[in-house]
């Protein structure tokens, strides 16, 4: 079977416009030249001349890579430093054989891969980028309101200040991605502007390293540098840490599991959020906008692993420097009443109450025995669960009695529930059940909490002073949510043009870019609040994400060994099979963190629609292979 689909490539003219500019041919000739004056010159010349590695530093320094390197340092300590690295250097090897490819060619991805491989893959890759950066502008713009409400400028942004914080971050994404699009001067504005940004990100995180390596204890640098030595062993068992408790509790069985289950889910999406479906998208096309030839394929190379890497690795390690020291094998206090209640208490308090009564439903399984009616079991659970959530009501009835009238004052509301999270209406059902475990059961059910970057910010008052702690995360934080709003826009652009056909600059792409600080700002405040929203809107957009990343990644591999397209660029010999190596390293550790996430989060569903879209990518093939590339 074959798609007819005629794809107009307005890569040649637009892209021999770009190649023309006196100042790309400039910046060409200073590679030429450099690269015969030897390394250090080229060297020099490439650190000039970087840009869209610094772009995808910028995207994949959000809210995902915050969230996965706080809870890899929660769960693994120090021992999962090494996995971000290697996971970006494999995404760095996959997004470099793209470069290659799009800058020996000089064609555009989309209709190459659509030609070459097939309009499947091609229309997949475009419109899971596309759903990316309209779903995850969400949670962007919902860490960057927090943290300016929370953290820089409470009085501001606090309460039903989030209306001009979210304006705020939309007109910000708004001009820079103008600038952008203003070509020249606005290109080079833009790069700097997220060089700052990405620079700002790195800094703020470590600079609280650096000052907790200099405060109280200080850090384990031994054991933080032996955390950069890859461990494989952590996908079946649990940190050492844990080790230690799980031979004091009488559940090891199921500590061990939800322990095991956590730790591999949490490794899968540190790893996930390392490189993404639409970064894939924004590296060749930013190239192709700066009009870099083949003669930039050695500053592409290089600019992925400066640009992006060395950003990546310093921030997200950080990360998980400063979560591990505070939480790994460590519990709030106040979750068991060993200490005094905190708002960050309150806000771990659900996740703890879900781990504990997984085990009170486990207990119970296990008393009633193996013969016993299953029926029975599932009453008595059901029960238990009903009460709890009639009792649960009636708190939550009662604290809305005491917000009053005005809904954003919760000042006695929150005193209240400080002082008994029950508001006195005694323990419900689950809750008594629960109270009754062992204390190192409840240690391990809070030791195993998430926990996000504001109670990380919390937690470093002692060390830093609330001044530093509550300023440098915020400022880390407002600037990740920032950089990454920008480049889902400036991605979104991209996509809407390629969909239409339209040039990469003018009406088109503003539109596009426009798109993704529209659903971002108006999701996050209408939609993104709702759990069961979130759910239908994140799962799927992060299913078929996933699902795209190895099948983008193959896509890369066919076009990086295809004749056709390459031509006389095609790598030959040692080079060919070292580059294929790796690349088939890259696409068997996406495809485990894709199968591992589809399962999760979709099971047999997501299971059928991989093979769905498998079946349409062999049955509907390119309509020509003919040769394209430069004679």
């Amino acid at each position: 079977m074959r798609l007819n689909i005629n794809m107009t490539d307005q890569a040649p003219n637009e892209m021999a416009d770009a190649q023309h500019d006196p100042k790309v041919e400039a910046d060409r000739k200073l590679i030429v030249d450099a690269k015969a004056k030897g390394k250090a010159a080229t060297a020099g010349a490439y650190i000039k001349l970087s840009g869209p590695g610094w772009l995808q530093s910028a995207i994949t320094l959000g809210g995902g890579s915050l969230a996965g390197s706080l809870y890899l340092g929660v769960i693994g300590g120090y021992q999962m430093l090494w996995l971000q690295p290697i996971m970006m250097i494999l995404g760095i090897v996959m997004l470099s054989a793209i470069a290659y490819v799009t800058l020996s060619t000089g064609q555009k991805p989309f209709g190459a891969i659509n030609q070459h491989v097939s309009p499947v893959l091609g229309w997949g890759w475009l419109i899971a980028a596309m759903l990316a950066n309209l779903v995850w502008a969400m949670p962007q713009f919902s860490l960057g309101t927090a943290a300016l409400g929370q953290n820089l400028a409470p009085d501001i942004f606090g309460g039903g200040g989030k209306y001009l914080a979210v304006a705020l971050l939309f007109i910000i994404g708004s001009v820079v991605v103008w600038c952008y699009d203003s070509g020249g001067w606005g290109v080079k504005a833009f790069e700097i502007i997220l060089k700052i940004m990405v620079a700002v990100v790195v800094l703020s995180f470590f600079g609280v390293v650096a000052t907790m390596a200099f405060k109280g204890d200080g850090l384990g640098w031994g054991a933080i540098f032996s955390g950069f030595i890859p461990d494989f062993s952590l996908l079946s068992e649990p940190a050492d840490e844990f080790k230690t408790l799980l031979s004091q509790t009488d559940h090891a069985d199921y500590w061990r599991e939800k322990i095991l289950g956590t730790q591999r889910d949490r490794m899968v999406t540190a790893a996930a959020t390392a490189v993404g479906i639409n970064m894939t998208f924004l590296l060749p096309y930013s190239m192709l906008r700066k009009g870099w030839n083949k003669d930039f394929t050695g500053l592409a190379t290089f600019d992925l692993s400066t640009g992006l890497f060395i950003p990546f690795i310093l921030a997200t390690s950080c990360v998980v420097i400063a979560s591990a020291s505070q939480f790994h094998g460590k519990y709030d206090l106040g979750l068991l009443g060993e200490g005094e209640r905190t708002k960050s208490t309150l806000s771990l308090l659900g996740n703890y109450e879900k781990n504990t009564y997984g085990l009170v439903k486990k207990i119970k399984k296990d008393q009633a025995g193996k013969d016993a009616d299953a029926e029975a079991i599932k009453k008595v659970i059901k029960g238990l669960e009903e009460g709890q959530k009639a009792h649960d009501k009636k708190v939550a009835d009662a604290l809305n009695a005491l917000k009053g009238r005005n809904k954003d004052d919760k000042s006695a509301a929150l005193k209240a529930r400080l002082a008994d999270p029950d508001l006195g209406l005694g323990l419900g059902p689950m809750d008594a059940e629960a109270a009754k475990l062992k204390t190192i059961d409840k240690k391990l059910a809070a030791m195993l909490v998430p926990r996000d970057a504001f109670i990380l910010a919390d937690s470093l008052e002692n060390l830093t002073g609330k001044g530093v702690s509550q300023f440098v995360f915020g400022i880390g934080v407002v600037g990740m949510a920032i950089s990454t709003i920008i480049i889902l826009m400036l991605i979104n652009g991209f996509c809407l043009t390629e969909m239409l056909g339209a040039p990469s600059r003018g009406t088109v792409h503003r539109i596009g870019s426009i798109l993704p600080g529209i659903t971002g700002a108006l999701g996050f405040l209408l939609l993104w609040v709702h759990n069961d929203v979130k759910f239908w809107l994140a799962v799927p957009t992060s299913v078929f994400g996933m699902v795209l990343l190895p099948i983008a990644y193959i896509t890369f591999f066919f076009m990086m060994n295809s004749k056709s397209l390459l031509g006389e660029h095609l790598p030959k010999g040692n080079k060919r099979i070292a580059l294929n190596l790796i690349m088939v390293l890259a696409i068997v550790a996406a495809s485990i963190g894709a199968g591992w996430s589809i399962w999760a989060k979709a099971g047999w569903v997501g299971v059928g629609g991989v093979a769905i879209f498998v079946a349409l990518t062999l049955a509907i093939r390119p309509t020509s292979n003919r040769k394209t590339h430069p004679d």
